[in-house]
Parts: C-alpha cells; structure tokens; sequence
C-alpha cells in the first residue's frame, strides 16, 4: 500500500528536481525526506527518481507515477472537502413540507436564505396537509414541515416559529367591508368559509368556538382548501373567512381583509422534524428557519 503523505512528498521532489528545495516547501529536514521518497519507491517496486552530481531527474516509471499521483492526491483532497461540507450541511438532499398558509409567511424568505447559503444542497419544497405533513415527516420521506401545532407523534421535535392574529377575509361589497377593524359578533348572519376540519380540528374548533363566544353559531359553515380557494370563494360573495393574518399577502380582486377587533386567537406556526435525524442539511436548514423567524425576515403581523 502507498502512502499518501509519501505521495505529497515525491510530488514535490519531482516538481523541485531538488531535495533540497523540496523540503523547504514541505517544511522538513532533506534526510527525513530523502528517506520517505526511498521508502515509497521499495513500495512501488522500482526508482522513480534518478540522483547524480548533475541533479534529480525522473525516471520512465517517475513520469508515470507523477502523474497518477497527482491525480490521485487531488481526488483524495476532494473527498476529503466534500466529506467536510457534507458535515457542514452544505450538500446533499433535503425534502421540506408546508401548510398552504405558510406560502405567504416563513416559505419564502427561508428558501431564498437558505438557497443563497447552501447552494449546492437540492431542496424540495411541497405543499401538503397537516396531517400528511406528521406522517411523511415521521416515517422519514419528508425531512422537516411548516405546520399549525398541535403534534402529538412521539417521533418529531416541534418548535414554535412565530404566531399571528387571525383575520377576517371579507368580499368588497360586505357591509362591515368599510370598517378599519371587525368586531367578530358583527358577522353573525354572515356565512363562514373555512378549511376543512380534519386538516386541524384544534383550530377549527378553536374558530368555531370563538365565534359562539361572540354570541352566534354561523348561519352556515363552507369547508374549501386551499386557502387560494377559501379566498376565491369569499371574492364570489359566499361568505367571509377567518385566516391567519399572513394571508393578506394573497392579494385578490374583490376581498378586503380586517382585523379583528379586541382578543381572538393567536395561530402558531411551527417546525417539524424527527428527534432521531441528525443529517447536517436539515440541521443547517433549521438554523436559517431560526434566523429568518428570529430577525423578522418572515412577514409578521
């Protein structure tokens, strides 16, 4: 076996043409070296190097071996870089989920960040459920997702991103249209647009119960989704909608939105991901999530 240290070392000799020289490169004693270049050769099996008064030159097997050994040192020095931005979570692959809500929040300063910083790791990015979200993230097809807690599988770390108020989506004709603010009681009589239940029955109940709080039950409850159809049905005039607040960067003829007036719900948005993965990717992922959140690069209300 032939070592590579061995093979830095005859590279410079035969790049020098003179121990001398070449040591001073490596920063070592000419005898040490002299040796090493001595003991590579009885390991290939022949000189590679030619000694006499008049100098070093290589042999025939020299100029052969050089050339394999500089291809060699540089496909090791390779690995070894890879090996170390690999570590580092600067390659690889990762397979990220979001709700459809998180499209106009925390989704797209963190793919442009994390793009920008780890341009050679291929991220995907697609839109599924909630509870889609859980089951791919914790059988392992999905390495991390953006979702509305609660999450109570066992397997996963969940950490709280950033909240926001709920708003309500009105069509321009509305009566309460006008107002700066919506008090939630002035909507009894107006139908609700809502996200399926199953997709978090926490929140919707959550919705539901703020709106009996305020004294009325909604004359009827629409379930759409996505929340681009939500909003399409209330540009349509077939209700209003109470959405995270992040939804008004989904801009659409024929809706304003309002804040409500007084308290209302607070909608959490948080990361997901298995406690048992430590792939750097993800982790260096998790960090620009932190920051993006933390320095308020993802839009808050």
């Amino acid at each position: 076996m032939v070592d590579l240290r061995r093979m830095r070392y005859f590279i410079a000799v035969a790049e020098e043409l003179h121990f001398g020289r070449a040591a001073t490169r490596l920063h070592m004693a000419q005898p040490p070296l002299s040796r090493q270049i001595r003991q590579l050769e009885a390991s290939v099996g022949t000189r590679l190097l030619d000694r006499s008064r008049r100098g070093v030159t290589l042999t025939t097997a020299g100029r052969v071996f050089l050339e394999e050994a500089r291809a060699t040192v540089r496909q090791a020095d390779r690995a070894v870089e890879r090996a170390r931005r690999a570590a580092r979570g600067e390659t690889g692959r990762l397979a990220v989920g979001f709700i459809d809500a998180a499209i106009y929040s925390v989704v797209p300063p963190v793919v442009r960040r994390f793009s920008q910083e780890y341009p050679a790791v291929e991220l995907s990015v697609t839109e599924l459920r909630i509870p889609d979200q859980i089951r791919e993230v914790g059988e392992g097809r999905l390495h991390a997702g953006f979702v509305h807690p609660p999450v109570s599988d066992p397997r996963l770390a969940v950490e709280s991103m950033f909240t926001e108020p709920l708003t309500v989506a009105l069509p321009t004709g509305h009566r309460l249209a006008g107002l700066a603010e919506v008090d939630l009681a002035d909507l009894a009589g107006t139908p609700l647009v809502q996200f399926p239940r199953e997709i978090n029955p926490p929140l919707f109940d959550d919705i539901v119960g703020l709106c009996r709080a305020a004294g009325f039950t909604p004359p009827s409850l629409r379930e759409a989704s996505p929340k681009q159809t939500i909003i399409g049905l209330v540009a349509a005039g077939l209700g209003a909608s109470l959405l995270p607040a992040s939804l008004e960067h989904l801009r659409r003829d024929g809706v304003v939105y309002r804040p409500l007036a007084g308290p209302g719900l607070a909608v959490d948005t948080s990361v997901i991901w298995r406690r048992t993965d430590h792939d750097p990717a993800l982790h260096a992922f998790l960090r620009v999530v932190r920051e993006v959140c933390r320095t308020g690069s993802a839009p808050r209300h």
